[in-house]
């Protein structure tokens, strides 16, 4: 086991999700013990099946019998990689019964790019807002012009939230009209080509506006955060959330921003080959990207059957 965990931090898993791993390999080392299997690299395609049983007849949750057969396949895949089994006794079992996760109203391409090119960057304020004191204009106005580039990161390159926060001014590439995303637990890095729309509102950003925000919250350190609050707080949620709030008057399809990079994926899996959407997504498994292909609203199907495992 001690091996197996090596392998699994080897393999960047954090400390709980090992803890969680570990722990439903030995419930089922436990369970080969009471039922006189003794040598676990003999363990046969029907051996798991009786296991999914066995839990089956205790009553045990479908999404909890799904998260035990994927941990254990984990283990397998380390025997495989040891030399020790030459297949996985796990592969092409699927816990079926389980609701999948329903994306929202996947938007159109049409409906994203409106997003973008309709998305205001000048405002003026009304009466009945004076009375509530918003910000100045030419504040309101920064943020505004930040906030459509952010727009475009996520219509056009289906950047999550947190690597939009994690963005660097060095990690856009003008003159190569592309994009660095750094790498984290979740995601993988890559570099991802840039409109030329997005290019222009990135250099005038970067040149203008950017500055402009520096000057505004006195910032006199160097600093290559990209995106900057106007407010003096280091969070990002405010900045989100207001960008939510515009983007839902502009379509009331919208209810997350999750929503657009979502609708992004969907959209992609219908042009490219899974592998290079994986790589654009910077999904880690090939799984999270097949979530989406599952879950594309033009073909969504209810599917609510007994587990499956042929």
């Amino acid at each position: 086991m001690d091996k197996f965990k090596e392998w699994l931090i080897i393999k960047d898993y954090s400390r709980s999700t090992v803890a969680t791993i570990i722990k439903a390999v030995e419930y089922f080392l436990s369970w080969t013990e009471r039922e006189n299997i003794t040598d676990i690299t003999e363990t046969s395609h029907n051996d798991i099946i009786a296991y999914i049983q066995h839990y089956n007849i205790k009553g045990t949750g479908k999404k909890t019998i799904a998260h035990y057969i994927l941990h254990l396949k984990k283990y397998f895949d380390w025997l495989i990689s040891e030399g020790e089994i030459n297949d996985n006794p796990c592969s092409n079992i699927k816990i079926k019964g389980i609701q999948r996760k329903v994306l929202h109203e996947t938007l159109s391409t049409e409906e994203l790019e409106q997003l973008y090119n309709n998305y205001s960057t000048e405002i003026s304020l009304q009466k009945s807002e004076t009375l509530k004191s918003p910000p100045p204009q030419h504040v309101q106005n920064l943020a505004r012009k930040r906030n459509k580039v952010i727009v475009g990161l996520f219509i056009y390159q289906a950047l999550r939230t947190e690597e939009i926060i994690k963005l660097q001014t060095i990690d856009v590439k003008l003159r190569e009209g592309k994009i660095f995303i750094a790498g984290s637990r979740r995601s993988n890095e890559r570099t991802l080509k840039l409109e030329s729309q997005q290019v222009f509102d990135l250099l005038d950003y970067i040149n203008e506006t950017r500055k402009q925000i520096l000057h505004h919250r006195q910032i006199t350190e160097p600093t290559q955060e990209l995106f900057l609050n106007l407010g003096e707080s280091s969070r990002k949620n405010n900045l989100f959330g207001m960008l939510l709030t515009h983007v839902k008057k502009m379509n009331s399809k919208i209810k997350t921003l999750e929503q657009l990079r979502a609708s992004v994926i969907v959209h992609w899996l219908k042009l490219y080959n899974l592998r290079k959407v994986q790589i654009m997504a910077g999904h880690r498994y090939i799984s999270s990207t097949e979530a989406y292909k599952a879950n594309n609203l033009d073909d969504l199907k209810e599917d609510i059957k007994n587990y499956h495992p042929f």
